[in-house]
Protein backbone atom coordinates (compact mmCIF):
# COMPACT_ATOMS: atom_id res chain seq x y z
CA UNK A 1 0.00 0.00 0.00
CA UNK A 2 1.65 3.22 -1.16
CA UNK A 3 -0.27 5.51 1.19
CA UNK A 4 -2.03 3.82 4.10
CA UNK A 5 -4.31 6.80 4.68
CA UNK A 6 -5.01 7.50 1.00
CA UNK A 7 -8.59 6.25 1.10
CA UNK A 8 -9.27 8.68 3.95
CA UNK A 9 -7.55 11.70 2.39
CA UNK A 10 -8.70 11.60 -1.22
CA UNK A 11 -12.15 11.52 -2.77
CA UNK A 12 -13.04 9.45 -5.82
CA UNK A 13 -12.55 11.46 -9.01
CA UNK A 14 -13.37 9.94 -12.39
CA UNK A 15 -12.23 11.08 -15.81
CA UNK A 16 -14.40 14.02 -16.80
CA UNK A 17 -16.92 13.92 -19.65
CA UNK A 18 -17.65 16.48 -22.36
CA UNK A 19 -21.08 18.07 -21.86
CA UNK A 20 -23.82 15.98 -23.52
CA UNK A 21 -25.05 18.79 -25.78
CA UNK A 22 -21.49 19.34 -27.01
CA UNK A 23 -20.35 15.74 -27.47
CA UNK A 24 -23.37 14.72 -29.56
CA UNK A 25 -22.04 16.95 -32.35
CA UNK A 26 -19.65 14.16 -33.35
CA UNK A 27 -18.85 10.48 -32.86
CA UNK A 28 -15.57 10.99 -31.00
CA UNK A 29 -14.70 9.63 -27.56
CA UNK A 30 -15.67 12.21 -24.96
CA UNK A 31 -13.80 11.47 -21.72
CA UNK A 32 -10.92 13.69 -20.58
CA UNK A 33 -8.22 11.95 -18.49
CA UNK A 34 -6.97 13.33 -15.20
CA UNK A 35 -3.48 14.72 -14.84
CA UNK A 36 -0.74 12.38 -13.60
CA UNK A 37 -0.76 14.04 -10.19
CA UNK A 38 -4.50 13.57 -9.81
CA UNK A 39 -4.25 9.98 -11.04
CA UNK A 40 -1.62 9.26 -8.36
CA UNK A 41 -4.17 10.27 -5.75
CA UNK A 42 -6.66 7.82 -7.18
CA UNK A 43 -4.06 5.07 -6.99
CA UNK A 44 -3.35 6.07 -3.40
CA UNK A 45 -6.97 5.37 -2.44
CA UNK A 46 -6.37 1.61 -2.78
CA UNK A 47 -6.23 -0.07 0.65
CA UNK A 48 -4.39 -3.20 -0.59
CA UNK A 49 -7.04 -5.31 1.13
CA UNK A 50 -6.11 -8.58 2.78
CA UNK A 51 -8.83 -10.15 0.62
CA UNK A 52 -9.02 -8.08 -2.59
CA UNK A 53 -12.55 -8.78 -3.83
CA UNK A 54 -11.83 -6.47 -6.80
CA UNK A 55 -9.82 -9.23 -8.47
CA UNK A 56 -11.97 -12.16 -7.39
CA UNK A 57 -14.09 -12.77 -10.51
CA UNK A 58 -16.73 -14.54 -8.42
CA UNK A 59 -20.35 -15.34 -9.20
CA UNK A 60 -22.67 -14.31 -6.38
CA UNK A 61 -26.43 -14.74 -6.59
CA UNK A 62 -26.14 -15.46 -10.32
CA UNK A 63 -24.11 -12.31 -11.09
CA UNK A 64 -20.41 -11.80 -11.69
CA UNK A 65 -18.53 -9.49 -9.35
CA UNK A 66 -14.83 -8.69 -9.33
CA UNK A 67 -12.53 -8.92 -12.35
CA UNK A 68 -12.92 -12.12 -14.45
CA UNK A 69 -9.28 -11.68 -15.52
CA UNK A 70 -8.17 -11.58 -11.87
CA UNK A 71 -6.17 -8.45 -12.61
CA UNK A 72 -3.57 -7.64 -9.94
CA UNK A 73 -5.36 -4.40 -9.12
CA UNK A 74 -3.80 -3.49 -5.73
CA UNK A 75 -0.33 -4.02 -7.19
CA UNK A 76 -0.70 -1.62 -10.09
CA UNK A 77 -2.60 0.92 -8.01
CA UNK A 78 0.48 1.05 -5.77
CA UNK A 79 2.73 1.53 -8.79
CA UNK A 80 0.56 4.40 -10.02
CA UNK A 81 0.93 6.14 -6.66
CA UNK A 82 4.72 5.72 -6.77
CA UNK A 83 4.87 6.84 -10.45
CA UNK A 84 6.45 3.53 -11.43
CA UNK A 85 4.42 3.32 -14.61
CA UNK A 86 6.56 0.72 -16.39
CA UNK A 87 6.16 -1.72 -13.55
CA UNK A 88 2.46 -0.92 -13.34
CA UNK A 89 2.26 -1.88 -17.00
CA UNK A 90 4.10 -5.17 -16.45
CA UNK A 91 1.71 -6.17 -13.68
CA UNK A 92 -1.33 -5.17 -15.75
CA UNK A 93 -0.24 -7.05 -18.87
CA UNK A 94 0.48 -10.17 -16.83
CA UNK A 95 -3.26 -10.90 -16.71
CA UNK A 96 -4.86 -8.54 -19.25
CA UNK A 97 -4.30 -8.70 -23.01
CA UNK A 98 -6.12 -5.52 -24.02
CA UNK A 99 -6.49 -2.97 -21.19
CA UNK A 100 -7.19 -0.25 -23.75
CA UNK A 101 -10.46 -2.03 -24.59
CA UNK A 102 -11.63 -3.01 -21.11
CA UNK A 103 -10.55 0.39 -19.76
CA UNK A 104 -13.13 1.91 -22.11
CA UNK A 105 -16.05 -0.52 -22.39
CA UNK A 106 -16.00 -2.74 -19.30
CA UNK A 107 -18.82 -2.20 -16.75
CA UNK A 108 -16.09 -2.31 -14.07
CA UNK A 109 -17.07 -5.37 -12.07
CA UNK A 110 -13.87 -4.70 -10.12
CA UNK A 111 -15.22 -1.40 -8.81
CA UNK A 112 -18.49 -3.05 -7.78
CA UNK A 113 -16.48 -5.36 -5.50
CA UNK A 114 -14.05 -2.72 -4.17
CA UNK A 115 -13.94 -2.67 -0.37
CA UNK A 116 -13.99 1.14 -0.39
CA UNK A 117 -17.44 0.86 -1.93
CA UNK A 118 -18.77 -1.01 1.09
CA UNK A 119 -18.94 2.24 3.05
CA UNK A 120 -18.17 5.02 0.60
CA UNK A 121 -16.99 5.31 -2.99
CA UNK A 122 -15.01 2.62 -4.77
CA UNK A 123 -11.69 3.16 -6.51
CA UNK A 124 -11.55 4.39 -10.09
CA UNK A 125 -10.05 1.03 -11.12
CA UNK A 126 -11.23 1.25 -14.72
CA UNK A 127 -9.82 4.75 -15.24
CA UNK A 128 -6.56 3.74 -13.53
CA UNK A 129 -6.23 0.77 -15.89
CA UNK A 130 -6.81 2.99 -18.92
CA UNK A 131 -4.24 5.48 -17.65
CA UNK A 132 -1.56 2.79 -17.40
CA UNK A 133 -2.01 1.44 -20.92
CA UNK A 134 -2.48 4.81 -22.64
CA UNK A 135 0.57 6.18 -20.83
CA UNK A 136 2.48 3.14 -22.10
CA UNK A 137 1.46 3.73 -25.72
CA UNK A 138 2.20 7.45 -25.45
CA UNK A 139 5.70 6.84 -24.08
CA UNK A 140 6.69 4.03 -26.42
CA UNK A 141 6.55 1.20 -23.89
CA UNK A 142 4.19 -0.85 -26.07
CA UNK A 143 6.58 -2.25 -28.62
CA UNK A 144 6.22 -5.49 -30.59
CA UNK A 145 7.40 -8.42 -28.50
CA UNK A 146 10.06 -10.63 -30.03
CA UNK A 147 9.04 -14.27 -30.38
CA UNK A 148 12.40 -15.98 -30.02
CA UNK A 149 11.32 -19.56 -30.74
CA UNK A 150 8.58 -20.64 -33.15
CA UNK A 151 6.89 -24.03 -33.19
CA UNK A 152 5.80 -25.72 -36.39
CA UNK A 153 2.13 -25.61 -35.32
CA UNK A 154 -0.43 -23.69 -37.38
CA UNK A 155 -3.58 -22.37 -35.72
CA UNK A 156 -6.63 -20.82 -37.39
CA UNK A 157 -8.75 -18.48 -35.29
CA UNK A 158 -12.20 -17.75 -36.71
CA UNK A 159 -13.40 -14.33 -35.60
CA UNK A 160 -11.43 -11.27 -34.50
CA UNK A 161 -13.53 -9.96 -31.64
CA UNK A 162 -12.18 -9.82 -28.07
CA UNK A 163 -12.04 -13.61 -27.70
CA UNK A 164 -10.46 -14.20 -31.11
CA UNK A 165 -7.83 -11.54 -30.57
CA UNK A 166 -7.01 -12.84 -27.09
CA UNK A 167 -6.63 -16.45 -28.27
CA UNK A 168 -4.43 -15.28 -31.13
CA UNK A 169 -2.34 -13.06 -28.85
CA UNK A 170 -1.72 -15.84 -26.34
CA UNK A 171 -0.90 -18.57 -28.85
CA UNK A 172 1.27 -16.31 -30.97
CA UNK A 173 3.32 -15.25 -27.95
CA UNK A 174 3.71 -18.93 -27.09
CA UNK A 175 5.43 -19.32 -30.46
CA UNK A 176 2.73 -20.89 -32.61
CA UNK A 177 1.84 -19.62 -36.08
CA UNK A 178 -1.57 -17.96 -35.89
CA UNK A 179 -3.88 -16.75 -38.65
CA UNK A 180 -7.09 -14.92 -37.77
CA UNK A 181 -10.00 -15.05 -40.23
CA UNK A 182 -12.61 -12.27 -40.08
CA UNK A 183 -15.72 -12.17 -42.27
CA UNK A 184 -16.03 -8.37 -42.16
CA UNK A 185 -13.89 -5.94 -44.14
CA UNK A 186 -11.95 -4.86 -41.03
CA UNK A 187 -10.52 -6.86 -38.15
CA UNK A 188 -11.88 -6.32 -34.65
CA UNK A 189 -15.25 -8.05 -34.67
CA UNK A 190 -17.51 -6.70 -31.92
CA UNK A 191 -14.84 -4.16 -30.97
CA UNK A 192 -14.86 -2.72 -34.48
CA UNK A 193 -18.51 -2.84 -35.48
CA UNK A 194 -20.59 -3.81 -32.43
CA UNK A 195 -19.46 -0.92 -30.22
CA UNK A 196 -19.92 2.65 -31.53
CA UNK A 197 -16.96 4.94 -32.11
CA UNK A 198 -17.79 7.38 -29.28
CA UNK A 199 -17.43 4.50 -26.83
CA UNK A 200 -14.35 2.93 -28.44
CA UNK A 201 -12.59 4.85 -31.18
CA UNK A 202 -11.62 2.51 -33.99
CA UNK A 203 -8.10 3.89 -34.16
CA UNK A 204 -7.60 2.18 -30.78
CA UNK A 205 -8.63 -1.17 -32.29
CA UNK A 206 -6.44 -0.62 -35.36
CA UNK A 207 -3.49 0.25 -33.12
CA UNK A 208 -3.75 -3.11 -31.36
CA UNK A 209 -4.22 -5.02 -34.63
CA UNK A 210 -1.10 -3.35 -36.04
CA UNK A 211 0.87 -4.34 -32.93
CA UNK A 212 -0.27 -7.96 -33.21
CA UNK A 213 0.65 -8.05 -36.89
CA UNK A 214 4.11 -6.71 -36.04
CA UNK A 215 4.43 -9.61 -33.59
CA UNK A 216 3.60 -12.13 -36.30
CA UNK A 217 -0.17 -12.70 -36.21
CA UNK A 218 -1.70 -12.86 -39.69
CA UNK A 219 -5.15 -11.41 -40.39
CA UNK A 220 -7.40 -12.33 -43.31
CA UNK A 221 -10.51 -10.16 -43.73
CA UNK A 222 -13.59 -10.69 -45.93
CA UNK A 223 -13.22 -14.37 -44.98
CA UNK A 224 -16.60 -15.87 -44.15
CA UNK A 225 -15.96 -19.43 -42.98
CA UNK A 226 -19.63 -20.44 -42.72
CA UNK A 227 -19.11 -22.74 -45.69
CA UNK A 228 -18.49 -26.50 -45.45
CA UNK A 229 -15.82 -26.56 -48.13
CA UNK A 230 -13.85 -23.72 -46.54
CA UNK A 231 -14.29 -25.18 -43.07
CA UNK A 232 -13.03 -28.60 -44.17
CA UNK A 233 -10.01 -27.03 -45.81
CA UNK A 234 -9.12 -25.18 -42.59
CA UNK A 235 -9.46 -28.28 -40.44
CA UNK A 236 -7.26 -30.24 -42.85
CA UNK A 237 -4.57 -27.56 -43.25
CA UNK A 238 -4.25 -26.35 -39.66
CA UNK A 239 -3.21 -28.17 -36.49
CA UNK A 240 -6.02 -26.54 -34.52
CA UNK A 241 -9.01 -24.32 -35.25
CA UNK A 242 -10.54 -22.03 -32.62
CA UNK A 243 -14.06 -20.69 -33.15
CA UNK A 244 -14.51 -17.20 -31.69
CA UNK A 245 -17.47 -16.04 -33.76
CA UNK A 246 -19.52 -14.57 -30.92
CA UNK A 247 -23.19 -15.04 -30.18
CA UNK A 248 -24.72 -12.88 -32.86
CA UNK A 249 -27.99 -14.78 -33.30
CA UNK A 250 -30.49 -12.05 -32.26
CA UNK A 251 -33.44 -12.65 -29.98
CA UNK A 252 -36.54 -12.31 -32.15
CA UNK A 253 -39.32 -9.93 -31.14
CA UNK A 254 -41.07 -9.90 -34.52
CA UNK A 255 -41.28 -12.40 -37.37
CA UNK A 256 -38.57 -12.51 -40.07
CA UNK A 257 -41.10 -11.07 -42.54
CA UNK A 258 -41.59 -8.00 -40.35
CA UNK A 259 -37.86 -7.56 -39.72
CA UNK A 260 -37.17 -7.66 -43.47
CA UNK A 261 -39.11 -4.41 -44.07
CA UNK A 262 -37.61 -0.92 -44.40
CA UNK A 263 -37.16 0.87 -41.10
CA UNK A 264 -36.75 -2.38 -39.12
CA UNK A 265 -33.27 -3.16 -37.75
CA UNK A 266 -31.51 -5.49 -35.41
CA UNK A 267 -29.26 -3.43 -33.13
CA UNK A 268 -25.90 -4.92 -34.16
CA UNK A 269 -26.73 -4.43 -37.86
CA UNK A 270 -27.80 -0.85 -37.12
CA UNK A 271 -24.56 -0.10 -35.26
CA UNK A 272 -22.42 -1.88 -37.86
CA UNK A 273 -23.83 0.12 -40.77
CA UNK A 274 -23.28 3.36 -38.86
CA UNK A 275 -19.66 2.59 -38.03
CA UNK A 276 -18.87 1.45 -41.57
CA UNK A 277 -20.29 4.65 -43.00
CA UNK A 278 -18.38 6.73 -40.44
CA UNK A 279 -15.07 5.05 -41.19
CA UNK A 280 -15.53 4.90 -44.96
CA UNK A 281 -16.78 8.42 -45.59
CA UNK A 282 -17.62 10.26 -42.34
CA UNK A 283 -21.27 9.49 -43.22
CA UNK A 284 -21.08 11.23 -46.59
CA UNK A 285 -21.94 8.02 -48.47
CA UNK A 286 -25.36 7.93 -46.72
CA UNK A 287 -25.01 4.15 -46.34
CA UNK A 288 -26.44 4.07 -42.84
CA UNK A 289 -29.98 3.89 -41.42
CA UNK A 290 -31.65 7.30 -41.68
CA UNK A 291 -33.16 8.43 -38.37
CA UNK A 292 -32.90 12.21 -38.68
CA UNK A 293 -36.25 13.83 -37.88
CA UNK A 294 -37.85 10.43 -37.22
CA UNK A 295 -39.57 8.85 -34.23
CA UNK A 296 -37.39 5.95 -33.10
CA UNK A 297 -38.40 3.06 -30.84
CA UNK A 298 -35.63 0.88 -29.43
CA UNK A 299 -36.71 -2.46 -27.96
CA UNK A 300 -34.25 -3.43 -25.23
CA UNK A 301 -32.80 -1.56 -22.28
CA UNK A 302 -29.29 -2.99 -22.09
CA UNK A 303 -25.89 -1.66 -23.16
CA UNK A 304 -26.53 -2.29 -26.85
CA UNK A 305 -29.85 -0.46 -26.66
CA UNK A 306 -28.08 2.44 -24.96
CA UNK A 307 -25.50 2.52 -27.77
CA UNK A 308 -28.39 2.78 -30.24
CA UNK A 309 -29.84 5.67 -28.23
CA UNK A 310 -26.54 7.56 -28.35
CA UNK A 311 -26.23 6.92 -32.09
CA UNK A 312 -29.79 8.11 -32.82
CA UNK A 313 -29.30 11.24 -30.73
CA UNK A 314 -26.23 12.13 -32.78
CA UNK A 315 -28.15 11.66 -36.02
CA UNK A 316 -30.92 14.03 -34.92
CA UNK A 317 -33.84 11.71 -34.24
CA UNK A 318 -37.11 13.54 -33.59
CA UNK A 319 -37.87 11.37 -30.56
CA UNK A 320 -36.53 8.22 -28.92
CA UNK A 321 -38.40 5.68 -26.81
CA UNK A 322 -36.48 2.78 -25.28
CA UNK A 323 -38.59 -0.13 -24.07
CA UNK A 324 -37.21 -2.04 -21.09
CA UNK A 325 -38.93 -5.30 -20.15
CA UNK A 326 -37.61 -5.42 -16.60
CA UNK A 327 -38.91 -3.27 -13.70
CA UNK A 328 -37.16 0.01 -12.92
CA UNK A 329 -34.23 -0.71 -10.56
CA UNK A 330 -33.91 1.05 -7.20
CA UNK A 331 -31.62 4.06 -6.84
CA UNK A 332 -29.71 2.44 -3.95
CA UNK A 333 -28.93 -1.21 -3.15
CA UNK A 334 -31.71 -3.25 -1.64
CA UNK A 335 -31.15 -5.36 1.46
CA UNK A 336 -31.35 -8.45 -0.74
CA UNK A 337 -28.45 -7.18 -2.89
CA UNK A 338 -25.54 -6.72 -0.44
CA UNK A 339 -21.93 -5.89 -1.25
CA UNK A 340 -19.91 -7.42 -2.91
CA UNK A 341 -22.70 -8.60 -5.23
CA UNK A 342 -23.08 -6.67 -8.46
CA UNK A 343 -25.33 -3.71 -7.54
CA UNK A 344 -28.76 -3.94 -9.15
CA UNK A 345 -29.37 -0.19 -9.12
CA UNK A 346 -30.54 2.41 -11.61
CA UNK A 347 -27.83 3.45 -14.04
CA UNK A 348 -28.06 6.38 -16.42
CA UNK A 349 -25.59 5.57 -19.18
CA UNK A 350 -24.16 8.02 -21.69
CA UNK A 351 -26.91 7.51 -24.28
CA UNK A 352 -29.73 8.08 -21.81
CA UNK A 353 -27.87 11.08 -20.39
CA UNK A 354 -27.68 12.58 -23.87
CA UNK A 355 -31.36 11.86 -24.58
CA UNK A 356 -32.33 13.59 -21.33
CA UNK A 357 -30.28 16.64 -22.36
CA UNK A 358 -31.87 16.78 -25.82
CA UNK A 359 -35.47 15.66 -25.22
CA UNK A 360 -35.90 16.59 -21.58
CA UNK A 361 -36.64 13.08 -20.29
CA UNK A 362 -35.20 9.60 -19.89
CA UNK A 363 -36.12 7.60 -23.01
CA UNK A 364 -36.66 4.39 -21.05
CA UNK A 365 -40.10 3.01 -20.32
CA UNK A 366 -39.97 0.12 -17.88
CA UNK A 367 -41.89 -3.18 -17.87
CA UNK A 368 -42.91 -2.62 -21.48
CA UNK A 369 -42.64 -4.76 -24.56
CA UNK A 370 -43.64 -4.54 -28.21
CA UNK A 371 -46.10 -6.97 -29.77
CA UNK A 372 -46.82 -5.74 -33.31
CA UNK A 373 -45.98 -3.14 -35.96
CA UNK A 374 -48.32 -1.17 -38.22
CA UNK A 375 -46.97 -0.34 -41.69
CA UNK A 376 -48.14 2.20 -44.24
CA UNK A 377 -48.99 1.39 -47.87
CA UNK A 378 -45.30 1.61 -48.79
CA UNK A 379 -44.36 -1.01 -46.21
CA UNK A 380 -42.71 1.40 -43.78
CA UNK A 381 -43.46 1.39 -40.03
CA UNK A 382 -45.76 4.08 -38.63
CA UNK A 383 -46.76 2.63 -35.26
CA UNK A 384 -45.57 -0.04 -32.87
CA UNK A 385 -47.97 -1.72 -30.48
CA UNK A 386 -46.66 -1.81 -26.91
CA UNK A 387 -48.04 -3.11 -23.64
CA UNK A 388 -47.12 -3.60 -20.00
CA UNK A 389 -45.36 -6.74 -18.84
CA UNK A 390 -46.26 -8.77 -15.77
CA UNK A 391 -44.08 -11.55 -14.35
CA UNK A 392 -45.22 -15.04 -13.49
CA UNK A 393 -42.17 -16.08 -11.51
CA UNK A 394 -39.34 -15.13 -13.87
CA UNK A 395 -41.46 -15.47 -17.01
CA UNK A 396 -42.58 -12.15 -18.59
CA UNK A 397 -46.21 -12.10 -19.72
CA UNK A 398 -47.74 -9.30 -21.89
CA UNK A 399 -50.76 -7.59 -20.30
CA UNK A 400 -53.19 -7.55 -23.24
CA UNK A 401 -55.49 -4.93 -21.70
CA UNK A 402 -52.72 -2.31 -21.70
CA UNK A 403 -51.97 -2.43 -25.43
CA UNK A 404 -51.53 0.89 -27.21
CA UNK A 405 -49.88 2.23 -30.34
CA UNK A 406 -47.00 4.70 -30.28
CA UNK A 407 -45.48 6.53 -33.23
CA UNK A 408 -42.50 4.77 -34.76
CA UNK A 409 -40.76 5.51 -38.08
CA UNK A 410 -37.72 3.41 -37.17
CA UNK A 411 -37.71 0.34 -34.92
CA UNK A 412 -34.48 -1.14 -33.56
CA UNK A 413 -34.52 -4.52 -31.81
CA UNK A 414 -31.86 -4.72 -29.09
CA UNK A 415 -33.37 -7.57 -27.08
CA UNK A 416 -30.21 -9.62 -26.64
CA UNK A 417 -28.84 -12.71 -28.34
CA UNK A 418 -29.67 -16.41 -28.33
CA UNK A 419 -26.34 -17.95 -29.25
CA UNK A 420 -24.06 -18.82 -32.13
CA UNK A 421 -25.29 -18.49 -35.69
CA UNK A 422 -26.16 -22.00 -36.83
CA UNK A 423 -24.42 -21.74 -40.19
CA UNK A 424 -20.95 -21.74 -38.64
CA UNK A 425 -21.79 -24.84 -36.57
CA UNK A 426 -23.15 -26.59 -39.64
CA UNK A 427 -20.08 -25.70 -41.68
CA UNK A 428 -17.72 -27.25 -39.13
CA UNK A 429 -20.08 -30.10 -38.26
CA UNK A 430 -20.10 -29.41 -34.52
CA UNK A 431 -22.80 -29.76 -31.89
CA UNK A 432 -24.69 -26.94 -30.20
CA UNK A 433 -26.04 -27.12 -26.67
CA UNK A 434 -29.62 -26.50 -25.53
CA UNK A 435 -28.98 -22.72 -25.52
CA UNK A 436 -27.61 -22.83 -29.11
CA UNK A 437 -24.06 -22.13 -27.95
CA UNK A 438 -21.26 -24.32 -29.27
CA UNK A 439 -21.10 -27.39 -27.05
CA UNK A 440 -17.66 -27.91 -25.52
CA UNK A 441 -15.80 -30.14 -23.12
CA UNK A 442 -12.89 -28.19 -21.67
CA UNK A 443 -13.04 -25.89 -24.72
CA UNK A 444 -12.97 -28.82 -27.15
CA UNK A 445 -15.94 -29.08 -29.50
CA UNK A 446 -17.47 -32.33 -30.68
CA UNK A 447 -15.00 -32.36 -33.56
CA UNK A 448 -11.31 -33.21 -33.29
CA UNK A 449 -8.92 -30.23 -33.60
CA UNK A 450 -11.75 -27.68 -33.25
CA UNK A 451 -12.07 -25.54 -30.10
CA UNK A 452 -14.37 -22.68 -29.10
CA UNK A 453 -14.04 -19.68 -26.79
CA UNK A 454 -15.82 -16.53 -25.68
CA UNK A 455 -19.47 -15.86 -26.44
CA UNK A 456 -19.40 -18.70 -29.00
CA UNK A 457 -19.09 -21.11 -26.09
CA UNK A 458 -20.74 -19.26 -23.20
CA UNK A 459 -23.42 -17.17 -24.86
CA UNK A 460 -23.67 -13.38 -24.74
CA UNK A 461 -21.38 -11.91 -22.12
CA UNK A 462 -18.92 -9.08 -21.45
CA UNK A 463 -15.75 -8.18 -23.34
CA UNK A 464 -13.68 -8.87 -20.20
CA UNK A 465 -15.33 -12.28 -19.74
CA UNK A 466 -14.67 -13.19 -23.38
CA UNK A 467 -11.00 -12.34 -22.97
CA UNK A 468 -10.76 -14.40 -19.77
CA UNK A 469 -12.44 -17.36 -21.46
CA UNK A 470 -10.13 -17.04 -24.46
CA UNK A 471 -7.02 -17.11 -22.27
CA UNK A 472 -8.17 -20.35 -20.70
CA UNK A 473 -8.97 -21.79 -24.13
CA UNK A 474 -5.54 -20.84 -25.46
CA UNK A 475 -3.92 -22.86 -22.68
CA UNK A 476 -6.00 -25.91 -23.61
CA UNK A 477 -5.08 -25.53 -27.31
CA UNK A 478 -1.41 -25.25 -26.37
CA UNK A 479 -1.65 -28.39 -24.23
CA UNK A 480 -3.40 -30.23 -27.07
CA UNK A 481 -0.64 -29.28 -29.50
CA UNK A 482 2.42 -29.65 -27.28
CA UNK A 483 1.40 -32.10 -24.57
CA UNK A 484 1.89 -29.45 -21.88
CA UNK A 485 1.55 -25.69 -21.43
CA UNK A 486 3.46 -23.08 -19.48
CA UNK A 487 0.76 -20.43 -19.97
CA UNK A 488 -0.52 -18.60 -16.90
Amino acid sequence: MGKPTGFLEYERQQNTSVDPLERIKNFNEFHTPLTSDERKKQGARCMNCGVPFCQSGMVLNGMKTGCPLHNLIPEWNHEIYTSNYKHALSRLLKTSNFPEFTGRVCPALCECACTCGLDGQSLTVKDNELFIIENAFANGYMKPREIEVRSDKKIAVIGSGPAGLAVADMLNYRGHNVTVFEREDRAGGLLMYGIPNMKLEKSVVDRRIDLMMAEGVKFVTDADMADKEKAEKLVNEYDAVVLCVGAKNPRAVFSPEIMAKDGMYYAVDFLTENTKSLLNSNFEDKKYPEVSGKDVVIIGGGDTGNDCVGTCVRHGAKSIVQLEMMPKPPVIRGENNPWPEYPKVLKVDYGQEEAIAVYGKDPREYQKTATDVTFDKDGKPVYVTVCDVAFEGRRPVPVESTKKEIKADVIIVAAGFLGTEKNIADAFGIELDARTNVKTDNYKTSREKVFAAGDTRTGQSLVVSAIADARACAKEVDTYLMGFSNMI
